[in-house]
């Protein structure tokens, strides 16, 4: 955690004392200001500038999941295109860790989450500063005190062992912080004869295997601690694979400049990867700086972990405190947890965002939408969001219009979010193949999405389908596209993938170019209830019932939540009509 340099971002709260999971014990104090009311802004979209595909490099975190690995449930990582995970068992048996002969605990956790993330398609970054047991707590020696260099590398032996143990490939971040006296309270030549033995070590043991560093407390710099760290490496044929560093606050695209800047002087071979593997200051997570830093991360080409202030149970939980959870481990998103939803369905290509002075945006096109995640928290204001050469998408103008549907995302004070608002969803005509959207941005906090569709997905007619018994919506999970695709419950949200439009040929159309569709034209019990290529065949035509069911006009038989399923991703499926709630659903 960087203690020393100024706020970003002017924001009405303060921080007092936090817990993050890398820089579990620091605090920092801030005078509290309230938002700035600027003028109105504008950013502008141009969708015949296109990218690569989005590879979601801001989607990971430090820490976030039990201890023994089981929870949270796998789709709150799924439905973020979860990338990375950050840990090395911090704040277990504290003081704990190997300089307090207790390395087992920490261990096992952090091969039990090294196993889960690889399982859910992350890459893990290995913490080996919390397995000594620097993790902020006063601790009783540091590698190479005295000279003496025994035990670490005993500590090393049996880590290179464990990890070898594991099969799974990680990322060796070697030390956390190491230029703030919390984490690394030796003079500085120590530490630079720790990262060399310990690189060579690694090295020789993991040919393939990544190194991780400085993750420095601050951002680049031209000169200090940074740039010597820099000469160092270089002198002594040690430089990481990975160049990273925190930012608490900082953006992320200066920061990459200033990186360039100091590696490139020095000889150091660029490009090489970038990761910000602690972003977003306590008083920053919010869906408006969470969106933002996802905008500036991309922008950037810079990988980025969100901070963790959790301490405690709740860092070994909760997906870096995106989530709340109750004590039956019941859980719930939070608003910036709808934030990286968002950004987990932009799919196809980016586009180009020309931002304003506090707002940012990233954007995709693909075939049949058009997605645009907008973030800003450090004012309040209309944000106009001109959207630029639409001639060029796939699917979504159709007789010169396209609709625009508007989600708000809210921050509910840090509390559980069931989901984004809608707060337009229109046809526009076109000018000059473009059109002017505005947002209200009147709370600081919440962000806002904006989906383009075909004018003929439904518009203001979309309804959502909402389970008599569980409660929760009919729902294309992950925001998928793809034909086959199971439909599920999920918490009502408002989003295109649980709207649904009734048409005049009975069909019910999500993205205006799906339909609902009894797979294989099944008329047997259990038949699956998917999506596919709408193409007015028997198996896509229902009847919705005044009495809540909807039927299959091929198949007689009624949609259902299978086995009364209740839960998030409850799968759907057809059945014989009994009149159980589970069969009934009311449209809004």
């Amino acid at each position: 955690m960087n203690t020393t340099l100024s706020w970003r971002r002017s924001r009405r709260r303060g921080l007092a004392a936090f817990f993050s999971a890398a820089a579990l014990v620091a605090a920092s104090v801030v005078a509290t200001a309230a938002p700035a009311q600027a003028a109105d802004e504008s950013i502008s979209v141009n969708f015949s500038a296109a990218g690569g595909s989005p590879t979601y490099r801001a989607s990971g975190w430090i820490y976030g999941m039990t201890e023994n690995a089981a929870g949270p449930p796998d789709n709150y990582f799924t439905d973020v295109k979860f990338r990375y995970m950050r840990a090395g068992g911090a704040q277990l048996d504290s003081p704990g860790g190997w300089v307090s002969g207790k390395y087992d605990r920490r261990w096992n956790a952090t091969r039990a989450q090294l196993l889960r993330t690889r399982s859910l398609g992350g890459e893990f970054i290995l913490l080996v500063h919390d397995l000594w047991g620097a993790d902020g707590y006063p601790i009783s020696r540091f590698p190479g005190d005295n000279g003496n260099w025994t035990d670490y590398d005993n500590f090393l032996t049996r880590l290179i062992a464990d990890v070898q143990a594991t099969g799974a490939p990680v990322q060796w971040d070697l030390w956390n912080e190491p230029n703030i006296t919390l984490f690394w309270n030796r003079p500085q030549s120590q530490y630079f004869e720790m990262w060399k033995r310990a690189y060579q070590r690694i090295r020789a043991a993991f040919p393939s295997q990544l190194i991780v560093g400085p993750s420095f407390a601050g951002v680049p710099s031209t000169g200090g601690w940074w740039t010597q760290y820099l000469d160092y490496v270089k002198a002594n044929n040690v430089v990481p694979d990975i160049v990273s560093w925190h930012s608490l606050p900082g953006d992320p695209v200066a920061n990459v400049a200033t990186a360039d800047t100091t590696l490139n002087s020095r000889g150091i071979a660029h490009p090489r990867p970038y990761q910000i593997n602690e972003y977003g200051a306590s008083n920053e997570q919010n869906p408006a700086d969470g969106a933002w830093y996802i905008a500036r991360l991309e922008r950037a080409g810079a990988d980025g972990l969100r901070a963790n202030w959790a301490g405690g149970n709740n860092l070994h939980n909760d997906l870096g405190n995106l989530l709340v959870h109750n004590s039956s481990s019941q859980y719930q998103p939070k608003g910036e947890w709808w934030v990286y939803r968002f950004y987990g369905s932009q799919t196809g290509q980016i586009a180009s965002v020309t931002p304003s002075s506090n707002y940012d945006a990233f954007a995709t096109k693909a075939s049949g939408n058009a997605k645009i995640l907008v973030g800003g928290g450090r004012t309040t204001g209309n944000v106009a969001v001109n959207l630029q050469r639409l001639d060029t998408t796939s699917g979504i103008v159709q007789n010169n219009q396209v609709r625009v549907l508007v989600e708000r995302i809210p921050y509910n004070g840090g509390g559980a979010v069931q989901g984004p608002v809608t707060v337009q969803d229109t046809v526009a005509t076109l000018s000059g193949n473009g059109t002017t959207v505005n947002l209200p941005h009147t709370a600081v906090d919440d962000t806002f999405t904006i989906t383009l569709l075909p004018p003929g997905s439904g518009g203001g007619s979309a309804s959502a389908f909402r389970n008599v018994n569980a409660g929760r919506c009919l729902d294309v999970p992950n925001v998928s596209q793809t034909n086959g695709t199971q439909l599920s419950l999920w918490d009502c949200n408002g989003q295109n993938n649980q709207q649904w439009t009734y048409t005049s040929s009975r069909q019910l159309q999500v993205y205006g170019t799906k339909c609902l569709d009894a797979e294989a034209a099944g008329t047997a019990n259990g038949t699956r209830a998917i999506i596919w290529d709408c193409n007015g065949q028997a198996n896509q035509q229902w009847n919705v019932n005044a009495d809540g069911t909807v039927t299959g006009v091929q198949s007689g038989l009624c949609l259902e939540a299978s086995n009364f399923g209740t839960a998030n991703g409850t799968k759907v499926q057809l059945w014989a009509c009994t009149g159980t709630t589970s069969q009934k659903w009311t449209r809004s």
